[in-house]
């Protein structure tokens, strides 16, 4: 009787005890479950997190583009891949004003996290519909004189980025423009007195003339609309060749120009490169996709944290002189080895 009470209570006790350790270990095994889900949990979260979403729209392009290709060159230089870490919303008006207010709309709509610009016309309508969203602009000839910012060195505000300096170099395109026709003393200058930048790229280019010792003759051009007559009058006052201040319009619109160029058979002097390609005789200015690479590192400044307001305003460091030597035979010009040997690139 004894020893059976006593194998009873042995067996409860070795019985509690195992009951005991299994809790143990079931308590440990669940605490390791949590952990886990709470650890999947969050990296299932990181995983949906969507990346940054950035707006990118251009005045005077189509999307096959030489600057769109430098953009993303300098995204991918920084590590940045898009559709993985980051996201781009590529608008392009093509030219068209009514257009580009409503593409900018929809990225403005879209809240993107920046949005970067092309141009005057671009930054201005960008600006107009948002004071909230950071712009980067990708290339402005005048920042300053067209109230983007209050100064290249303390932007303020929501914008920043890369100036093209296009009007600055207006005086030495007069210049390489005369060494390149030797004995040419009246020149004619397409300008938008709507435009401040123009404005400004017209008085440096009569400077220019005076210390040149040529003559100069204006040719406004406000749109499309005044082309044909602006061409007609250099042929008329007898402007030997001439040197076009571009505008987001003109340059949407080139094609025309450099057709009508052809037709009264004048050489051109032009702000960048992309003219000459599409048959301008001559360019020299700013190298633009360097100007796009570089706006990629606003960009990511700006997701890193940076305010636009306290980026300053880069100025281009690349500069080019492009020759297209098939129209200057065209027109019955020939370019002295002189200034060929100056040139970045010769177009045959």
């Amino acid at each position: 009787m004894h020893n059976t009470l006593r194998k009873r209570v042995l067996n409860f006790c070795s019985n509690n005890l195992k009951s005991k350790i299994q809790n143990r270990k079931w308590a440990g095994l669940f605490a390791i479950v949590v952990a886990l889900t709470v650890c999947g949990a969050r990296a299932e979260a990181q995983h949906v997190a969507k990346p940054p979403r950035i707006g990118f729209i251009m005045a005077d392009s189509s999307g096959s583009d030489p600057r769109v290709d430098a953009f993303r060159q300098g995204l991918r230089e920084l590590g940045y891949v898009e559709g993985k870490n980051i996201a781009v919303e590529y608008r392009f008006a093509e030219g068209k004003e009514d257009r580009l207010l409503k593409l900018v709309d929809e990225l403005v709509g879209l809240n993107v996290e920046i949005i970067v610009t092309d141009g005057t016309a671009v930054t201005r309508a960008v600006k107009n519909a948002t004071k909230t969203i950071p712009i980067v602009m990708a290339s402005d000839a005048d920042p300053v004189g067209n109230l983007f910012v209050a100064s290249l060195a303390r932007p303020g505000g929501n914008i920043t980025g890369l100036t093209s300096l296009l009007a600055g170099l207006s005086g030495k395109r007069l210049e390489i423009l005369k060494d390149a026709i030797p004995g040419m003393s009246r020149f004619g200058i397409i300008w938008n007195p709507e435009n401040p930048s123009s404005i400004t790229g017209f008085k440096e280019t009569q400077v220019a003339a005076q210390s040149l010792g040529v003559q100069l003759q204006s040719l406004e051009v406000r749109g499309p609309n005044d082309f044909e007559s602006a061409f007609q009058a250099a042929k008329k006052g007898q402007a030997g060749a001439l040197t076009v201040v571009s505008d987001s319009v003109m340059f949407a619109h080139r094609a025309r120009m450099l057709e009508l160029a052809a037709k009264q058979r004048l050489p051109t002097m032009h702000t960048q490169s992309l003219w000459v390609q599409d048959g301008g005789m001559i360019s020299y200015g700013t190298y633009f996709p360097d100007l796009y690479r570089r706006a990629a590192t606003y960009v990511d400044r700006i997701l890193k944290g940076t305010k636009p307001a306290d980026l300053p305003v880069e100025q281009p460091t690349k500069f080019e002189l492009v020759i297209n030597l098939k129209t200057a035979k065209q027109i019955g010009l020939t370019i002295p080895q002189s200034v060929l040997y100056r040139a970045d690139r010769v177009i045959k």
